[in-house]
């Protein structure tokens, strides 16, 4: 799967740590169709930290929990604007005390600026480590250990990405398309 990257549209730091918070229970592509003039409005975190969270609605409505997303994203802007000048910052732990980033939102954002080693769990990279055999466990942060203890530390960010891919490509929730799966012969639960 030579194809597999973030499908996210963004152009900075700033922007991917938008659209990572506003994918939170919405497809990429959605975001995609919402981003464009929320980002041509709000061109850096200080624009961000002086608007209302009501300013951001009608980008974002058609998005789901989109009050609550908007209000995150000024409260993280205001953060990143008095704590990091304007930068997104460098580590888990800044980025999970930014309101509306959790564990996942801060592995993304890491692994696609190449600022540390995370392996974020979203719900596809959930199903196929249970589905591979990688994790028998249901929570992410239990799954992310076992797949941490799997792969090499250096891997981490690219087989987030494969399975992501592979996932919403392939290896579907309710129906995987087991026959054209290129690693069908290496799955334990073929069908399921």
């Amino acid at each position: 799967m030579p194809g597999a990257r973030i499908e996210l549209r963004f152009a900075d730091e700033l922007q991917l740590l938008v659209a990572v918070i506003l994918s939170a229970q919405c497809t990429d592509a959605r975001v995609n169709q919402a981003t464009p003039r929320l980002f041509a409005a709000f061109p850096d975190a200080a624009a961000y930290a002086r608007a209302r969270p009501g300013e951001l609605w009608p980008f974002v409505r058609s998005l789901g929990l989109f009050r609550n997303k908007a209000r995150n994203i000024v409260g993280a802007m205001k953060v990143i604007e008095r704590e990091h000048a304007g930068r997104v910052p460098r580590t888990r732990r800044a980025l999970e005390a930014l309101p509306g980033v959790g564990r996942k939102t801060a592995g993304v954002v890491l692994v696609h600026l190449g600022a540390d080693h995370a392996f974020p769990v979203d719900t596809h990279v959930g199903r196929l480590a249970r589905r591979l055999g990688f994790s028998a466990e249901v929570h992410p942060d239990k799954v992310e250990q076992d797949l941490m203890r799997l792969f090499p530390k250096a891997r981490w960010g690219t087989a987030h990405q494969l399975l992501v891919w592979h996932g919403r490509r392939v290896c579907h929730a309710r129906s995987p398309a087991c026959p054209r799966c290129p690693v069908a012969s290496l799955c334990p639960r073929v069908g399921l």
